[in-house]
């Protein structure tokens, strides 16, 4: 974990990604402006915590995706400590999915890796003077449901499970046993159980069978997108 001084002026980002290439990229990107910069890179969620509580940052840029705990898991953490702080997610995973799930978790943005610097910087600069940045398609579809003209056939199944269900359902379709699942999200056997069931109830499987399989299906499909 890295952390430097930032010159006055500056707003200070907090990196986190668990692959170093991409904090390399991210860092080099950011450090081209004049009015950011990066203050610290972390690998994790646990090291990103432990930089919010003693040197808190003016942005947590962050992926979905890391080692040890959750991204949306560690955007509710971060907000219990510092209720406020923008996290801005930056992913490789689809923003249908993901972006409303962010939001309502605290964070204040979405973006893909895909889109590139420029969009990036414009993105940041927007979570850091107070707004939201989501794509222009989520940013329709959010209006849509808060204005109840929402389609009930546009969601997909897997939307309606909690953020927790969600990840034991990542989880299941990774090849993972209930007991790793347990143990890498620091939860009980039973509670990995009871959350299996309700899984099954909202995609509506019959069977444990069913439930890997289609969670094996859905997995397969977003490595592919």
């Amino acid at each position: 974990m890295k952390r430097k001084q930032a010159p006055k002026g500056q707003k200070r980002i907090l990196v986190v990604d668990d692959h170093p290439m991409m904090r390399e990229g991210l860092r080099q990107l950011i450090s081209n402006e004049p009015d950011l910069t990066v203050c610290c890179e972390a690998e994790n969620a646990f090291q990103c915590l432990d930089t919010v509580a003693h040197s808190p940052p003016d942005l947590v840029l962050a992926d979905i995706t890391l080692p040890g705990k959750n991204g949306l898991e560690l955007i509710k953490d971060i907000q219990a400590m510092r209720p406020g702080l923008p996290v801005l997610v930056i992913s490789m995973h689809d923003e249908a999915l993901y972006a409303e799930r962010v939001l309502r978790a605290g964070g204040r943005g979405y973006i893909m890796k895909q889109e590139g610097g420029k969009k990036l910087m414009q993105a940041i600069r927007q979570v850091l003077s107070g707004k939201i940045y989501v794509s222009e398609k989520i940013s329709a579809k959010i209006l849509e449901i808060f204005s109840g003209r929402r389609s009930e056939t546009a969601s997909s199944p897997v939307e309606n499970l909690t953020d927790r269900e969600f990840e034991v359902y990542q989880l299941i379709g990774q090849g993972k046993s209930t007991r790793q699942i347990a143990e890498q999200l620091h939860l009980s056997v039973k509670t990995v159980e009871v959350h299996r069931v309700n899984i099954k109830g909202k995609l509506k499987l019959a069977t444990a069978s069913e439930l890997i399989r289609h969670a094996v299906r859905w997995v397969e499909s977003q490595s592919t997108a």
